[in-house]
């Protein structure tokens, strides 16, 4: 598998990283880890040779950590990059300066290393740079983290407009800044440019959802299959790619829940060739013209907006919305929506329960209009 350099950090990284945000779940649908199936998958990415493992301190509702440092013994650690993220965006817990360096112990007590080799402020906006990282001197405590050995390298992960990313990655105190966490793929290359301000600054460039939070990892219906790849049944492989092919990305990161989604991975990240070819990229194109033109719901499944107050099952509905929208399987959307508070289905409510309080928009990294596609997810799924 090819390796890149992380910017000036001197990380060499695989293309592929494991991201552990949708590991294997006991039931469908609720955070708690199936420990072992994910221990066995984590593992299985790295005897495969990915060097890359990023978390975060609430994915799978404060257990993900807890699950990677599991999967980090027996010299498992030695063998990685592990990164996880700081809790920053917490309004109730994260409300002074000496919080960093206490949700980093906590970070690091929970995955049972002794230090960081990446730590990200998590979900950077407007908002929390103007009024958490400034103020509460956040980069000054990572600098001080670097200093004590606790952490590596110090970098942040996006989520707002690229004015905004051009702002922060122009601030004099970005200087500490390593590495820069992403979201990009054929469906959102809005950061095209400021990925490439970044590397100009020397900054390792990591991908989040290159599959479009899976909605580029389904089995494509039969209006579109002429796009497909040989022997494949979906995009994972084209999308990949596109993100290969941006020579200023290091690594791209990719949720794996199944042993199966591994290995599929594994073989495209050692393909021979693993950027687009012309063929493929007007394929691409084509594919993108078609996905817009079917559904404006860019939902990635990442569960910011959760818990809902009123436990609206919102990531789950608007996966069942892409699957009617997208992939035309309106019987199967239809019957998901149905379920959705069964047993052994996703808790919570359907979209008509929402009483449009608000409380999940400003959550939303890709910043959709969630109640508007909740009363037209449920206009088209209860139908």
């Amino acid at each position: 598998m090819e390796k890149r350099k992380l910017g000036k950090t001197g990380i060499e990284a695989t293309i592929l990283g494991f991201g552990a945000m949708r590991l294997p779940t006991l039931k469908v649908g609720e955070p708690p880890i199936d420990h072992d199936a994910a221990i066995k998958i984590i593992r299985q990415g790295i005897d495969a040779g990915i060097n890359y493992v990023d978390t975060a301190y609430n994915y799978h509702d404060y257990e993900s950590e807890i699950v990677v440092g599991k999967a980090l013994k027996d010299g498992y650690r030695e063998k990685v990059t592990v990164v996880t993220k700081c809790h920053i965006w917490d309004d109730k817990k994260y409300t002074k300066q000496e919080d960093f360096m206490k949700f980093l112990n906590h970070s690091l007590e929970k995955l049972n290393i002794e230090y960081l080799d990446i730590y990200l402020l998590h979900a950077i906006n407007k908002k929390f740079w103007d009024e958490k990282v400034l103020p509460l001197k956040i980069i000054e405590e990572g600098v001080k983290a670097k200093k004590a050995g606790k952490i590596k390298h110090l970098g942040f992960s996006f989520h707002d407009t690229p004015e905004v990313l051009k702002e922060i990655l122009e601030h004099p105190a970005s200087e500490n800044f390593e590495i820069m966490l992403i979201q990009y793929n054929l469906l959102d290359k809005q950061y095209e440019e400021m990925i490439q301000l970044a590397a100009d600054k020397g900054l390792g460039i990591a991908v989040m959802g290159p599959v479009a939070g899976g909605r580029l990892g389904g089995n494509l219906p039969k209006d579109m299959k002429q796009y497909l790849t040989e022997g494949r049944t979906n995009l994972a492989d084209l999308a990949l790619k596109f993100v290969w092919s941006n020579p200023n990305v290091t690594v791209a990161l990719s949720g794996m829940g199944s042993a199966e989604m591994v290995s599929d991975n594994l073989a495209l990240a050692n393909l021979e060739k693993i950027k687009l070819t012309s063929d493929e990229i007007k394929r691409a194109d084509e594919i993108i013209k078609i996905f817009k033109d079917k559904t404006d719901n860019i939902c990635t499944s990442c569960k910011y907006c959760e818990p809902c107050p009123e436990k609206v099952a919102i990531s789950f509905i608007f996966r069942s919305l892409i699957m009617a929208q997208v992939y035309g399987d309106e019987e199967t959307g239809k019957l998901h929506y149905s379920k959705i508070g069964e047993k052994d289905w996703p808790p919570g409510n359907q979209a008509d329960a929402c009483i449009e309080c608000g409380e999940c928009e400003p959550k939303c990294p890709q910043k959709i209009p969630i109640i508007d596609q909740l009363n037209k997810a449920h206009e088209i799924l209860s139908s």
